[in-house]
């Protein structure tokens, strides 16, 4: 499944894929994961608050992820987030994310 699913990356830009039931994408993904979550707690229920849990568990990785892209560019990572610089900042400074910016 991971050749087929690197076969479709090839000519098509990524935020353009269409995603199967059967396919890895992401949605599937982490509705696998908050299942087992979901399972490993009595009555099947997590302590409150689960929804900011889960964005800051996502969101931290996601701007990680931008800035290593842009090599630390808060401005560019920000255009490719699609958010704000400012909001962009305040995340990072929320999230503790250390930011180095590097040469290309």
């Amino acid at each position: 499944m991971a050749e087929r699913h690197a076969e479709n990356l090839q000519g098509r830009k990524a935020d353009k894929l269409e995603y199967s039931d059967d396919d890895c994408g992401l949605a599937s993904t982490v509705k696998r994961h908050l299942e087992i979550y979901f399972s490993a707690h009595e009555d099947g229920l997590p302590s409150e608050g689960l929804y900011d849990r889960i964005l800051c568990e996502v969101e931290r990785p996601l701007i990680e992820l931008s800035l290593a892209a842009t090599r630390g560019n808060q401005i560019q990572a920000a255009r490719l987030l699609g958010v704000n610089r400012n909001t962009l900042r305040k995340k990072i400074r929320q999230l503790k994310i250390p930011v180095k910016r590097t040469r290309s």
